[in-house]
Order: structure tokens, then C-alpha cells, then sequence
């Protein structure tokens, strides 16, 4: 049986019900993932879309022969129920009271003689030896989404490139020194890494295989002796070859990868169970020890070097500009002009192509006007693409790719009249943000631990977001990092100097209105004395927060005294390259309260 992707969502869950009988599997697992646990997937590997219709980034998928669903998480509860509409896939929504996880789900339906299938490649050595433990019979070496979905895209191929070191900062071969001091303190022979933001950090590469991320499909070998990059040949020029070369790493084809896993005779291997896939630790000689770590490129490439900081409040000036232009655009035409969703997403990338070393914008922008913008990741399209008024609230949720940093920036911005509702809750988000970005903190803190300080004036009002308040930034890297965040769901990591966070709390009314201000962060060393080493956050991110949304009654003197000195900040930093008519125009939305 073949199937296409004009069929409906129903038709492809058929025929791959078909396809499991035909292979004695009695559930198939189906997660948001390609082969290196990336969060965010090229076409091919969009298999849970294919399966559900269900476009948001993150979800699983679990496919029986009488019950099929999909679990996810609060930030897409809205935008998947209307998407699974008439699919015949229930929600599942990840966190609520008494809602069985996909796991749990399945060791309820499932007895001691069913057969669960996955395919290895996209399921986690952590993941897969859970399983194990649970399921007597598991069949994890077929992608039965490859049988169903006939037309499904080809892996990608798209040229790799070099990221100067006059950006990165450090040459490949002082990062893989690095990496090798961890080897030996943690007295493991090797380390494989399927990550592709680790391996494009460590070998000074980007790529276009993925949207907004600039990575390449790659695997990596490390050991005392040899780095092996597997990467599409095809891929790489001279240049790269040079290169790396110049940094004494091996290069093979990325097909050679999974042979070249089965013939290692190490004693011991380092890799993170929770990236790795259940594939390879299973074709892995099983004489070979394995060693469970984080990957040390992930807390290398978390603590930005001193150069890799210096062009990211470059990137940031520059996607400040661009911001402040298309603020003002806003302001000045929305009476003038017939504005949309999609125009003024547009017309924001224009202004950051008119940047020096933009490459493309970090994220799919979240242009969400009134009720839109209480979907966290909406996304406008030509079938829902609200018409902007001179009234109400609209948020945008965007960032840009510079050679020299990423940005992640919202604002939410009045277009005219707006209800004094929407105006408390303005305030509400602002004075959270405001609070973790005044945060001194000792050294050893989580950002577990300063999550309260953004929540606090929400909570205190019975309101809360369901998402986390902060992630980590790569450097013209994935906008999404880790393996720092703030949430006051555990995070063990200790924030260290240089590491980059988001700082964006928000309010999400259904129907009604959405809310997020965000700034980057990056962790300092404050003062020392003898209490400690004190921590405190710079700000990345620089541009107008709405004054004409703000209820000033309602900040306290030291939260109005941080908003004027930051404004102050953004005047000073933006208007030398602005016009005359933009400086009075920034100078006006940065005034003092």
C-alpha cells in the first residue's frame, strides 16, 4: 500500500496500522526527532507531522490498532486541538491532572507478549533502554514512516561552510584539546557525538540542513589520537577540507557512519544517553563499556569566549536597529496602511537583510495579532492571516542568524486603544522580566533557583505561563540551547559567566490576547568578598519596550529606575545609526517615567 501526502491525516494512520500488522507491532512510537536528537527537524525527518497534521516542533505520536494519540505540551495545547480536528488522534496534554503519559499509556494497553516497535535512529539510548525495561519485545530497526509516506522528502543537501575564527574565537584544534582533557579526567578511550550543534561548534562549520538552526547532518569520532567528522562529502569544499585538515580531523562520508560504529574495539566510550540514539549504543560492540555523560562540547560552547561575546553584542546592536525601524514602521502606518500578519513579518526581515552579516532569521517568526497571540508558537499563513488594527495588542516573537551571533527578541506592542485588562497584564510580564534581569545571585545558583523572580507578580495575581521563562542562545547557532534554562522545573546546571540566557515571561489568554517581552541575558561576575563569588545578568538585547501598553502606576521606583536606565541604554547604543527622523522617534519611546 502506498500512501501520499494529499491523503488525509486518517488515510496515513490506516495505512500505517496496515503496515504493523503486516510486522506483528502492536504500537508504534512515532517522536518529533531526527537522527541527532535535534529539536527542531528538516523536512525529511517530519514524520509525526506526516502521521498527525499536528506542525507544532515538539509532540509524540503513538500509533495501536484500536487508539491513536498524541502527547504534547502547554505551549501548543490551543494550536493542536485545532489541528487533530476530524484525524481521528487524541490529545494528550503532557503536565495536566490525570493525563497518562505517552509511557504510561502504553504500558496499560500494552501485555507481556505485544510487540512495541520504534525507529532506533530517532528514539535516545535512555529513552530505549527505559523501554527495555519495561517491554519484553521490541522491534526498533525499521522505520515503518518510510513504508508509508512514498514521497517523503530526501535528506538534505546543502553546502556546508566555515564559521571564521574571527567570529568563533577558538580554533577547532583548541577545542578538541579541551574535549580530550575531559576524556581523561573521566578516563574514557572515546566519545561519539550525533549532536548536530556540538559537532558544527567544534568544527568551526554551519550548514543549511535544518531551517533557522545552521547545522549540517554530521556524526562525530573523538579520541585521544583522531577526530572523525561524517558528513556528506558532497557537502564540503576545499575551504573545509583545508581546514580541517589544518586541525588534524579525519573526514568520511556521513553513510559510512553506521559500519564504522560496528567495527570499534574501544574499551570505553563516552556519549550522552539522553542525545545519542538507541541505534548506535545497540550496534556498538557489546565488550565496549559505555560511559553516560553530557557531551563536554555542551558546556564548552554554553560559556561564550570573550570574542564569541564581543560580536554577539555587536549582532545585537545591529538586530536592535532593525527592530526599532520596524517598531516605528508600526507606529507611523498603522493607520495609514492595510497591514497583516504576514506583510509585517516580512517587512521586519527586510529591515534585518538591510544588516551587515544577517544570514537568515533564527526562528519562524511568531507574528500574532489579538487572539493569535495567545497560541505561544502561532505561525501566520495565507489561510490565517489576521488584518492589524489601530487598536489592541500585537506580539512578535522573532530573531535573526548573524555571522557574528543569534538574536531572540519579542516585544508585544499597542496599535492603538487597549483594554485596561490587557494593560495590567502588560505590566504584570514586564515587571517579571524586569525582576530576573535586576537578579545578584551567588555563584552555584540554577536558573531553577531565580525562575520565582520572573514569575512572582504573576502568580501573585493567580496567572501563569505554561512554558519556561528562559533557554540558552547558541552563537550563530541554534536559538535553543542548553544545557542551561530558567524554569522552575529542575535544572541542575549552575550558571556560569558567559553562558547566554532568554529572559521572556509572558500572560496567555485564550481568545483574547497574548503577552511576552524578552531580552537575552548574559551571566557576569559581579563582586567578591566573603560571602562569595556574586553573579549578576548584563543585557544583550536592545530595543523599545511599549510605553504606550504600560500602566506606570503599577512599577515600583527601583523597577521604573532599571526600565529608564535601560532605555537610556538603547538610545545611547542605537542612534548613531539611525536617520534624524528615527533618532526623534526612539528618543520619544525611551523617554524617562
Amino acid at each position: 500500500m502506498t500512501t501520499k501526502t494529499n491523503l488525509t491525516i486518517k488515510q496515513r494512520v490506516d495505512s500505517l496500522k496496515n503496515i504493523m500488522s503486516e510486522n506483528n507491532i502492536d504500537a508504534y512510537i512515532i517522536p518529533s526527532a531526527d537522527y541527532h536528537a535535534s529539536e527542531y527537524v528538516g523536512e525529511h525527518f517530519k514524520s509525526r507531522q506526516f502521521i498527525s497534521g499536528f506542525t507544532g516542533s515538539a509532540g509524540t505520536v503513538v500509533i495501536t490498532k484500536d487508539k491513536c494519540g498524541l502527547w504534547t505540551d502547554g505551549r501548543y495545547f490551543i494550536q493542536a486541538e485545532k489541528e487533530l480536528k476530524d484525524s481521528s488522534i487524541d490529545l494528550y496534554k503532557m503536565g495536566e491532572e490525570n493525563v497518562l503519559t505517552y509511557e504510561e499509556f502504553l504500558e496499560e494497553y500494552l501485555d507481556e507478549e505485544n510487540v512495541l516497535g520504534f525507529y532506533g535512529k530517532t528514539i535516545s539510548t535512555k529513552k530505549g533502554l527505559e523501554f527495555e525495561g519495561k517491554f519484553k519485545n521490541i522491534i526498533y530497526n525499521i522505520d515503518l514512516i518510510n513504508q508509508v509516506w512514498t514521497d517523503r522528502p530526501a535528506l538534505p543537501n546543502e553546502k556546508a561552510f566555515l564559521h571564521d575564527e574571527k567570529y568563533a574565537g577558538l580554533s577547532t584544534i583548541k577545542k578538541l584539546e579541551e574535549i580530550r582533557m575531559v576524556l581523561n579526567k573521566e578516563k574514557v578511550d572515546s566519545h561519539i557525538l550525533s549532536t548536530l550543534d556540538d559537532i558544527a561548534w567544534i568544527y568551526n562549520i554551519r550548514g543549511n540542513d535544518v531551517s533557522y538552526n545552521p547545522v549540517s547532518l554530521a556524526y562525530s569520532y573523538i579520541n585521544n589520537d583522531d577526530a572523525i567528522l561524517f558528513i556528506d562529502l558532497n557537502k564540503i569544499d576545499n575551504n573545509i577540507k583545508d581546514y580541517l585538515n589544518q586541525n588534524n580531523v579525519e573526514i568520511k562520508d556521513y553513510a559510512e557512519f553506521d559500519e564504522f560504529i560496528k567495527n570499534l574495539n574501544d574499551k570505553s566510550i563516552l556519549i550522552d544517553a539522553t542525545k545519542v540514539s538507541y541505534f548506535i549504543s545497540k550496534n556498538l560492540n557489546s565488550e565496549i563499556k559505555i560511559h553516560d555523560g553530557q557531551n563536554p562540547s555542551t558546556l564548552l560552547k554554553a560559556c561564550k569566549n570573550d570574542i564569541e561575546i564581543k560580536n554577539a553584542i555587536n549582532s545585537h546592536i545591529k538586530d536592535g536597529v532593525a527592530f526599532t525601524k520596524f517598531m516605528k514602521y508600526l507606529k507611523d502606518n498603522i493607520t495609514k496602511e492595510e497591514m497583516t500578519e504576514l506583510s509585517v513579518e516580512e517587512r521586519l526581515e527586510e529591515f534585518r537583510k538591510e544588516q551587515d552579516l544577517f544570514v537568515e532569521p533564527s526562528f519562524k517568526t511568531i507574528s500574532a495579532y489579538k487572539e493569535n497571540a495567545a497560541l505561544m508558537h502561532y505561525s501566520a499563513t495565507k489561510n490565517n492571516n489576521k488584518k492589524l488594527e489601530a487598536k489592541d495588542l500585537y506580539l512578535v516573537d522573532s530573531g535573526g542568524q548573524y555571522l557574528d551571533g543569534s538574536t531572540d527578541i519579542t516585544r508585544t506592542i499597542a496599535l492603538g486603544e487597549i483594554t485596561n485588562k490587557q494593560r495590567t497584564h502588560f505590566t504584570l510580564v514586564l515587571k517579571g522580566m524586569l525582576n530576573l534581569s535586576m537578579a545578584k545571585f551567588l555563584y552555584g545558583v540554577t536558573g531553577t533557583n531565580l525562575d520565582i523572580l520572573a514569575r512572582k507578580p504573576m502568580w501573585d495575581n493567580a496567572i501563569d505561563y505554561k512554558c519556561g521563562t528562559g533557554h540558552g542562545v547558541g552563537f550563530f547557532l541554534n536559538i535553543h540551547e542548553g544545557p542551561h534554562g530558567i524554569r522552575w522545573q529542575y535544572n541542575s546546571q549552575k550558571l556560569e559567566e558567559n553562558m547566554v540566557v532568554t529572559n521572556e515571561p509572558g500572560i496567555y489568554v485564550e481568545n483574547s490576547h497574548g503577552i511576552r517581552i524578552e531580552n537575552e541575558l548574559v551571566v557576569k561576575k559581579d563582586i567578591k568578598n566573603e560571602f562569595g563569588q556574586f553573579m549578576k545578568f548584563d543585557v544583550l538585547t536592545l530595543a523599545p519596550i511599549d510605553l504606550d501598553a504600560l500602566d506606570i502606576n503599577m512599577l515600583t521606583l527601583e523597577e521604573k529606575t532599571y526600565l529608564n536606565d535601560y532605555h537610556k541604554k538603547v538610545y545611547n547604543e542605537l542612534s548613531k545609526y539611525l536617520n534624524e527622523d528615527e533618532k526623534a522617534w526612539l528618543k520619544n519611546y525611551t523617554k524617562a517615567i
